[in-house]
């Protein structure tokens, strides 16, 4: 195989006697996107920090080039040829863009031998690399004041900059819109073109399709097999790892519309949105549509009491009610679980069961002290109901797979006892199969009474979830649509009005 450019055989990798990884087999060539594919949990995080430099494997070869390949460290395998664009976004907010994409490479860059940086020169090459790539982002910009979706698309950049042979995407796509994903793929197909070989995770079927020649399953640390990407459709993938086939991805709506328990009336921030207005009722999934930049996540913050309004009104129940902290939300009934899990919704060091009765400890109190028994029960009582995948109430969180961080997530909002509960992104980052057990736990919240505001950037979620569908456009409402008439067509022309 005259294009092969890595080889990895019988990596092997265990933490505490467990194995992550278990005789795992990878070909990769040049010039081609291999999708890597897994639930959470599978390996492949594990295998992508061994390639890296970031852990040791415990036994098997990994040959680079014809050479094999041993670790140094995440710098040694960048200047070998290897680059990983991360899942979690690693910038230096107070840093431009231009310092964060050449971060650690400055003097390389400009070929300083004193201590003095050419800023002006490395401004000028991250200026040159961003035209090269067709993105409209100031080198000069400092990167907090960037969206999610431009801070991901800097990270691309930098990783294009090492002159890479080999770069690993995971989820590169998770917090970009429509738009940046066409121009990630153009990017991909250039770097095609030159040679380089991509590893694709993301638990996006469509894109896995679009963009991969090459598919490798892993399942529970184990390789399940390697496939052209044209011999696979999305049944035969999903058999593959989750080791069962799901019929129907969708389960079926069977709750009754009761009485109305959310409307708002006339909600406008300015800058944001304008005149919304919607009811969501008992037993109810509500959809709301629309591409990046559309309002969806701010009407959701403005409603929770994360944002102040400038204008309009909600009515819990029939009450006209006003809510201007999270803290007032959670008393009048609203439960919401952020798009931003890990920034918002969890604190990554703390337990299954702290974060789980954060909302509610006050439900624990006797005296000024908390009953831990009766927090331990009602943690564990969650547990079970959300099936979440732990070693135990005691378990950090930042240990669990995506899915059963969002399963921790929904638990936390489900014991402050919500009666309408707005799920952003509830499947961001999550594998086919915990997005199964997720689309059934939002299905079993309707049918006990609970309403149900659901934003998603994948239609096909929306459309097979909602009962109705709200679409948003550049702040505004274009259109509601029954689930009958509702197809991604109508919900694409009424997002770009």
């Amino acid at each position: 195989m005259p294009n092969k450019i890595l080889q990895v055989t019988s990596l092997t990798k265990s933490y505490s006697g467990i194995k992550a990884l278990d005789n795992v087999q990878l070909t990769l060539q040049k010039g081609t996107v291999h999708a890597l594919m897994g639930e959470n949990g599978a390996g492949k995080s594990t295998f992508m920090k061994i390639l890296i430099g970031l852990v040791d494997a415990d036994s098997g070869n990994i040959i680079f080039e014809g050479n094999e390949l041993k670790a140094r460290g995440v710098n040694d395998m960048q200047r070998k040829g290897i680059s990983m664009i991360h899942q979690e976004i690693l910038i230096i907010p107070e840093l431009t863009v231009a310092q964060n994409i050449f971060l650690g490479r400055e003097k390389e860059i400009t070929g300083s031998k004193t201590g003095w940086l050419n800023e002006d020169l490395i401004t000028a090459k991250a200026k040159e690399l961003l035209k090269q790539l067709g993105l409209d982002i100031l080198p000069t910009a400092r990167m907090k004041y960037l969206s999610v979706a431009q801070m991901q698309m800097v990270e691309i950049a930098k990783a294009i900059s090492n002159d890479a042979k080999i770069i690993i995407m995971d989820e590169p796509t998770s917090a970009i819109s429509d738009k940046e994903v066409a121009t990630l793929f153009r990017i991909i197909r250039d770097l095609k073109a030159k040679g380089v070989a991509i590893i694709y995770i993301s638990h996006k079927m469509d894109e896995i399709f679009r963009i991969s020649d090459t598919i490798t399953v892993l399942r529970d640390g184990k390789y399940i097999g390697t496939k052209s990407a044209s011999e696979l459709d999305d049944n035969s993938l999903i058999k593959m790892m989750v080791g069962r086939e799901i019929e129907n991805m969708f389960p079926e709506t069977g709750s009754e519309k009761g009485r109305q328990i959310l409307s708002v009336k006339n909600l406008t921030k300015r800058g944001r949105f304008t005149d919304i207005n919607f009811d969501v009722y008992a037993g109810e999934i509500l959809g709301i549509a629309g591409l990046m930049g559309a309002g969806r996540t701010e009407i959701a913050r403005a409603i929770y009491g994360l944002d102040k309004l400038d204008g309009g009104e909600i009515y819990i129940d029939g009450e006209k009610v006003t809510i201007k902290s999270a803290d007032d939300a959670v008393k009048k009934g609203i439960g919401y679980v952020s798009e931003d899990r890990k920034g918002l919704g969890l604190i990554p060091q703390m337990s299954v069961l702290q974060n789980m009765t954060l909302a509610s400890l006050s439900n624990h109190r006797r005296g000024i002290f908390i009953n831990t028994k009766s927090e331990n029960t009602v943690a564990q009582e969650m547990i079970d109901i959300l099936k979440v995948k732990s070693s135990g109430v005691n378990q950090k969180v930042t240990h669990l797979s995506g899915g059963n961080q969002q399963k921790v997530v929904i638990g936390k909002v489900l014991l402050s006892s919500p009666k309408v509960i707005i799920l952003d992104e509830p499947t961001r980052g999550v594998d086919v199969g915990a997005k199964f057990e997720i689309y059934k736990l939002i299905q079993d919240l309707a049918g006990k009474g609970i309403a149900v505001i659901m934003i998603s950037s994948e239609l096909p979620e929306i459309l097979g979830m909602s009962n109705r569908i709200m679409v948003l456009s550049k702040g505004k409402q274009t259109a509601m649509l029954s689930k009958s008439e509702a197809t991604q067509e109508l919900i694409m022309k009424y997002a770009v009005e």
